[in-house]
């Protein structure tokens, strides 16, 4: 932490609250989050938020590629510093948010047997860039994170758990997650107010339900999850615009109360409510 302190020092760099800049900096950490990311020295990684490149050295040194997006343009030169010698390393500008990430991993990977992602994500946009690396259905093999440790609780929660909500269950339907180890806020520099965990979710060749129109499942999740406080029958009705007679006869057709909460249900449950009422 001391090198990093100096070497961000030299180059005049203060952090910027407005782009959750937390860097990794632990030393026993960022080997362990890299060796568990899944890669080997014939895959590639694709880094969103290098920081001060600490986790990144331990990338290259496992991967036959890392390729890093960066969004701060004053962090180039403390990443040329830090990663001098590495030479499988690419840094590529940009809002990963608002990139197209199937060109970076085509231009960058294409000589490489498997991509995976590892990243200290922003804690501001961490759901939004998990969502994204999913949705988009990207050739990667899985996605190693650094999250808040309650956002990884959630992340991870089971299907029918309390703890889950909208993103468990589009999480669950694109990946299988796993939490892997929890971390201190003392690994960061600056330190944040929340401690944290490290997160793999192993993407799916095949989603575990079969749903004919994804867009109007995900609406369901949706809608079961923006009233938590009313009841499933309550809840679709309102989130769907949808008369409460439907709903009821829905739910009951694909054997689920009316009266259950959109937390008790499992993906398969959402399934048979979309076939229901798209029927």
């Amino acid at each position: 932490m001391n090198d990093i302190t100096a070497i961000l020092k030299a180059h005049g760099f203060t952090f910027n609250r407005k782009l959750g800049q937390n860097f990794l900096v632990n030393p026993s950490v960022c080997p362990r989050m890299a060796s568990l990311c899944g890669a080997t020295t014939a895959d590639g990684v694709l880094e969103i938020g290098p920081g001060a490149g600490v986790l990144t050295r331990e990338l290259c040194r496992i991967a036959k590629k890392v390729v890093a997006i960066e969004l701060d343009d004053r962090l180039p030169p403390v990443l040329t510093q830090v990663l001098a010698g590495f030479e499988n390393y690419t840094l590529v500008m940009g809002d990963a948010l608002n990139m197209d990430l199937h060109s970076v991993l085509s231009e960058h990977f294409a000589d490489c047997e498997r991509i995976y992602v590892c990243a200290n994500l922003p804690y501001y946009i961490t759901s939004p860039l998990l969502m994204k690396l999913l949705e988009e259905r990207l050739p990667i093999a899985a996605v190693t994170a650094m999250v808040q440790k309650e956002a990884a609780t959630r992340l991870c929660a089971p299907q029918g758990a309390r703890d889950g909500g909208a993103v468990t269950c589009a999480v669950q339907y694109y990946a299988v997650p796993e939490i892997l180890f929890s971390v201190s806020r003392g690994s960061f520099l600056p330190p944040p107010n929340v401690d944290s965990a490290v997160i793999r979710l192993a993407l799916r060749e095949a989603p575990p339900v079969c749903v004919a129109d994804e867009a109007f499942f995900f609406r369901i999740i949706k809608a079961a999850f923006g009233q938590r406080r009313k009841t499933l029958c309550n809840a679709l009705a309102a989130g769907l615009s949808r008369p409460k007679t439907d709903i009821e006869a829905a739910l009951l057709s694909a054997g689920i109360s009316p009266n259950a909460r959109g937390e008790e249900l499992r993906l398969a449950d959402f399934a048979h409510i979309a076939d229901q009422l798209q029927a």
